[in-house]
């Protein structure tokens, strides 16, 4: 009996060498591809909102007397921007060269030189105590660096100049001005 327990320990011993040595002597398997997950992502920042506050008021005017306002005065064009704090803002005016009577029957030229804007880059709303930005600036080529200031806000301020004619019809006359701000990804 012994020497069966004994041919059993050796054959026993005889396969585990063997399946030993198969494993060692197996070739090693390389992965020859791996995968890896990633991600996208993607921050939407706050929608742009453009609001005329005030119009450009030349009040009473006189047939043959031209009359200017500067950007900083109290009967400046006002418009407010509100959206992402800190980003950069593309501006584009669309500037009338005329107003016009209700009935269109006639038309006063009105003008805006390459000083009657001001972007103001802080909260500041009012045209007569500028905070922080672009002073009279061209309107017809806003800077492209504007920006907007830090608490999501900012004002444009537009002066300009309208020219009765000395046969001028007398009425109100008006004319539309137009701000188009989007982000430019700055």
């Amino acid at each position: 009996m012994r020497n069966s327990i004994s041919k059993s320990l050796a054959r026993l011993v005889s396969i585990a060498t063997i399946v030993g040595f198969a494993s060692v002597l197996k070739p090693s398997v390389a992965n020859a591809q791996d995968v890896a997950n990633g991600s996208a992502t993607a921050s939407v920042q706050a929608v742009l909102v453009v609001t005329s506050t005030a119009a450009l008021v030349f009040g009473n005017v006189f047939q043959g007397v031209s009359k200017s306002i500067s950007n900083a005065n109290a009967a400046a064009g006002i418009f407010t921007i509100t959206g992402q704090g800190l980003s950069g803002l593309s501006m584009y005016m669309q500037l009338p060269d005329y107003m016009s009577t209700a009935t269109g029957d006639d038309r006063m030229v009105i003008s805006f030189s390459a000083t009657d804007a001001s972007v103001d880059s802080t909260t500041n709303a009012t045209p007569t105590t500028f905070g922080t930005g672009w002073q009279n600036t061209d309107p017809h080529n806003i800077n492209a660096a504007t920006t907007m200031g830090g608490g999501g806000q900012a004002a444009l301020f537009l002066g300009g100049k309208v020219l009765p004619t000395v046969d001028q019809t007398a009425g109100a006359y008006t004319g539309d001005i137009i701000l188009t701000v989007a982000y430019n990804g700055t």
